[in-house]
Formats: C-alpha cells, structure tokens, sequence
C-alpha cells in the first residue's frame, strides 16, 4: 500500500496504512472475547481490558469498580469503563469473588490508556472454579479475534 509504513509485528511485505496501530498481546495472559484480559496467578485471576480495548475506546476517564466481596460469574457486568468517547462494561473473565479492585484507577484511569496489562489492571478474583480459564483465548487466539 502506498503511504503505509512497514509492519515489524508481520511476515515481510505486509504494510499497515498510515495512522494504523497494532495492540499489544502479552503471550503468558487469557483473554475473553469481549476483550478483557485474565492473569491466572494460583487460585486468583488478575483481570483488566485489553490494550485493543482501551484503543477503540480512546481516552478513559472513569472506572466504575465492583464491592469488595461480590460474587460473579463467568460473563457477568463486574462495572464499567468510561471514556470521552463511549461507556462500556466490563465483564468478569471467570466465576469467583471480588478481592481487590485497583484503587489507583480513581484518581488515574488514563493508567488503563498508558499501561493496560500493568498498571491498569482493574479487578483481582479469587476463582471458584479455576477450571474456567481454560475457556479464555489464548494469545494465538485473542489475535485472531482481533485480526492481527
């Protein structure tokens, strides 16, 4: 394509046009197809949205957090992420109980913008069936849902 510029993440000849992103998809994270992220750490999960997600949703300014101790399904609204540009839900990438939310995000949440897999992860889960990530895409997986 004229006007693109390489892509270093794609086989050679592959050309992004000009503006164009690719997300970053961490290898060693479960991912749902509603673009959350799950990092299984024993018996809890570590969960945020993807940096796809935080992409199309552009500047967030506000992160509606769960209480502590809800118990939720897989799939279930666990809050909602604000932008400038739209609101929407997130929803809990495996069964269990709420053990922390990422109070930083109240007086940060362009954290979930600069560092969606580090600093602006949202929720931590304590499984009640840690069977249930074996259902998440993996990165293989979540790329292809995403077209990269």
């Amino acid at each position: 394509m004229k006007g693109g510029r390489r892509n270093p993440h794609k086989r050679s000849g592959v050309w992004w046009p000009p503006g164009a992103t690719v997300s970053k998809i961490p290898e060693d994270l479960r991912y749902t197809k509603d673009h959350e992220w799950a990092k299984i750490e024993g018996n809890r999960a570590r969960m945020g949205i993807t940096d796809h997600a935080q992409s199309e949703l552009t500047d967030v300014v506000y992160v509606e957090f769960p209480a502590l101790g809800k118990a939720v399904a897989r799939g279930e609204v666990l809050g909602t992420v604000e932008s400038v540009k739209a609101v929407s839900e997130i929803f809990s990438p495996v069964s269990g109980k709420v053990v922390e939310v990422n109070k930083v995000l109240d007086d940060s949440p362009e954290q979930v913008n600069k560092d969606p897999y580090g600093a602006g992860w949202m929720v931590l889960l304590e499984m009640s069936d840690a069977s249930e990530a074996a259902n998440l895409l993996d990165a293989a997986g979540y790329k292809k849902l995403v077209g990269e």
